[in-house]
């Protein structure tokens, strides 16, 4: 089915509040903030942003698909595709809190108990706790079913002993939703448990991730009895599997149609750089610019033909995943092609900030088929669950 490309009427005046609104409001102490922010530069402008994710929320611009009960605007999905484009056309700043915004808030919605939607949904809408995700670990990374983080139940609260590792924002954060093997003994998705577990307590240290780029979004997270209240797990002990793979539908909805409004950005930027310093005259680097340009249509194209489809297989989200991350990674590196050997020189130190955009966007963009799931796992989905090809083998 898919979201509709033609908009309505009310539509079309949702988009123009949208875009006033910003218009009149990334102005004065946000107007600096413009474009900064996202993947590899979360470090960006942290604390003014985050006064802005709380200027939105006041505003009443945040979790807009969540119901009206939660404190949202029962947006429907038309709506929320449009939020996130305008946003994005905008280069308003990236947002800080978009994990528990897009990722926990819908899943507690979608599976949590009352009393844990009343508890944690207004401090994500108001933008006043912000949460980390605790999937991956040292020896499970994209394959989620192998993690070995484990909680007991000790009367009245969890006691959880593990690692995980690239948890992004986890030094900001105030709470990580963690999946923890629950059942001693237990193998593979079995005996997994979604358990929401606060940061700032002794039982957790936290310790950056430096990067190709020289910043440190991504960290590893050691539990050492760290402990939870027993009424925060998500969906009942033993429904983790479950749970963690909602979460990941949520992680690849609305917002990536904004997310390739910035691919766009980027892509006409290399672009113009072509053409003033004559990499366009090259046909081969023509070419690339081209097939560059068609990719991101298919990509839009397959975002609004899936987007509200119920794919419980998981093969739509992995198709969409496969595709713009090879395609990023593909702009990275036609990005340096552009550059020519410019792209070999940094401009001082790399940790100073020493690195041009562009270079910037080749470094980071190699990861891009690695986290959200990489590759392999999604073409594991893809070839098991959705064309029911036989297993891989596993020891």
């Amino acid at each position: 089915m898919g979201v509709s490309q033609g908009r309505t009427d009310d539509d079309e005046l949702f988009a123009t509040s949208i875009r006033t609104w910003l218009a009149d409001n990334l102005t004065g102490e946000f107007a600096k903030l413009r474009g900064l922010g996202g993947p590899g530069r979360e470090h960006e402008g942290y604390d003014e942003r985050l006064a802005w994710d709380r200027h939105l929320a006041a505003a009443g611009w945040t979790c807009l698909g969540w119901p009206t009960e939660y404190g949202g605007r029962a947006a429907t999905l038309e709506q929320q595709v449009i939020f996130h484009e305008e946003y994005a056309r905008a280069n308003a700043p990236a947002r800080v809190s978009h994990i528990g915004e897009e990722l926990l808030g819908p899943t507690l919605i979608a599976f949590g108990t009352e009393e844990q939607k009343q508890r944690f949904l207004p401090g994500i809408k108001n933008v006043t706790e912000l949460w980390c995700q605790g999937y991956s670990e040292p020896g499970a990374g994209s394959d989620l079913a192998s993690v070995s983080t484990a909680a007991r139940l000790d009367g009245d609260r969890w006691s959880i002993n593990g690692q995980k590792v690239w948890t992004s924002l986890a030094h900001v954060a105030d709470w990580c939703f963690v999946v923890a093997r629950t059942e001693p003994g237990s193998v593979r998705h079995k005996g997994l448990s979604y358990l929401l577990v606060p940061m700032k307590q002794p039982g957790i240290a936290v310790r950056p991730i430096i990067q190709l780029t020289g910043t440190s979004e991504f960290n590893e997270v050691f539990f050492d009895d760290a402990h939870t209240d027993a009424d925060l797990v998500v969906g009942g002990i033993g429904e983790g599997w479950r749970i963690a793979m909602g979460t990941l539908t949520f992680e690849r909805g609305v917002s990536t149609l904004g997310q390739q409004i910035g691919f766009a950005r980027e892509l006409d930027g290399i672009a113009e750089l072509a053409e003033r310093n004559g990499a366009a005259q090259n046909p081969l680097i023509r070419a690339k610019l081209t097939r560059a340009a068609m990719g991101l249509r298919v990509m839009r194209a397959h975002a609004l033909r899936t987007m509200d489809s119920a794919d419980s297989s998981g093969g739509a989200a992995s198709v969409a995943k496969l595709f713009w991350a090879n395609w990023h990674r593909g702009l990275g590196e036609l990005a340096m092609e552009v550059l020519g050997a410019q792209s070999l020189v940094a401009d001082g130190a790399v940790e100073n900030g020493g690195l041009q955009e562009l270079q910037r966007l080749y470094l980071f963009t190699r990861a891009d088929t690695i986290y959200g799931g990489s590759n392999e796992i999604q073409r594991n989905i893809i070839a098991e669950r959705v064309l029911g090809l036989p297993r891989e083998a596993r020891p």
